[in-house]
């Protein structure tokens, strides 16, 4: 049975029900025992779960990320929630040098199964260290996945797909995804890992949307429809594994391409999946692929700026119609 239900209760749920299903499932992480829960995502667990399943941390993210990597390796899976990306970074080095390549290096007899909880994107006031999308880093290593969920149905079964997988996944969530709402089924459930999927049908252009993107990409589609142009949105879903078939495919029935990331312009997933479309369809492109991103500069402070800096369904319309000429 489905029902509404926010992108935030929908990542509670799915971490209360993989607790549920599996006693080894753990929680760690700053401030994940108080009642507000990081937005509302874990609140409750510790007084369900009690404070063994359920651990607050001191804030050093290096500690709290090897911590759950040590877990995992004892049997335990670990849901580790990291406030801010910004932060994480403090712990690339666990990342990237061990959690990454350890099955690779014990010729897959041994796994990691972490998940990583991060937060990113706009919110007045959060300036250039408490707002950077470093998704394109992760996904840039082998052996992680990376989750970047657009709506709650998702949110909850990429969720639960990460928390009993094998494999250690970086889980990517939209500050301003938390309240939107949609159906999610209150049973458990597994979306699976690069599974792209076509959030609107068109025939005009396709519009490859990721994370916080999707619901601009979807604004952009309405206000053009009104036009008579017909938008196709992708949303990838994660980009370790991408889905390159999925996007392939809609960009070869429409011809036009148009990529939305909430992130940097430069060296990011936008650049990979236009790379993507280019390598395998060629010349079959009517124009050249465009990207909407965020300008290759630090976040401003300003109320005043941060509309110039982010950009919005405007800018998705501007670059379709871009494609079009």
């Amino acid at each position: 049975m489905s029902r509404q239900l926010s992108y935030a209760k929908a990542i509670l749920e799915a971490t209360d029900q993989a607790m549920g299903l599996s006693p080894d499932v753990i929680v760690l992480g700053q401030l994940v025992d108080t009642q507000s829960g990081i937005f509302g995502t874990t609140t409750g667990l510790v007084k369900k779960y009690g404070p063994e399943r359920v651990q607050d941390f001191p804030v050093s993210e290096n500690l709290m990320t090897a911590t759950a990597m040590g877990a995992a390796l004892t049997g335990l899976r670990p849901v580790l929630c990291h406030q801010r990306l910004d932060f994480m970074v403090y712990s690339l080095d666990a990342i990237v040098n061990w959690l990454g390549l350890w099955r690779f290096k014990s010729n897959m007899k041994s796994a990691m199964p972490v998940t990583i909880r991060t937060i990113v994107g706009k919110g007045w006031g959060q300036g250039p260290q408490h707002s950077k999308n470093l998704q394109a880093w992760f996904a840039h290593i082998p052996g992680i996945q990376v989750a970047v969920p657009a709506t709650a149905y998702d949110a909850k079964g990429l969720m639960l797909e990460a928390i009993l997988g094998e494999t250690p996944t970086i889980f990517v969530e939209g500050r301003g995804l938390y309240s939107m709402t949609d159906e999610v089924p209150e049973q458990p459930y597994r979306v699976r890992f690069g599974q792209a999927v076509v959030r609107r049908e068109g025939k005009d252009a396709t519009v490859v949307a990721i994370g916080l993107m999707v619901p601009l990409a979807l604004r952009a589609a309405a206000l053009l429809d009104k036009e008579g142009i017909s938008i196709e949105v992708v949303d990838p879903r994660t980009l370790s594994p991408l889905d390159r078939k999925t996007i392939c495919d809609s960009a070869f029935k429409t011809r036009r391409l148009v990529v939305a990331d909430g992130t940097w312009h430069s060296f990011g997933a936008a650049g990979e999946i236009v790379t993507s479309v280019v390598e395998n369809l060629g010349d079959k492109l009517k124009s050249k692929p465009v990207r909407v991103t965020l300008p290759d500069s630090h976040t401003p402070m300003s109320s005043a700026l941060e509309p110039k800096y982010y950009p919005d369904e405007n800018d998705i319309v501007a670059a379709v119609r871009q494609t079009l000429k």
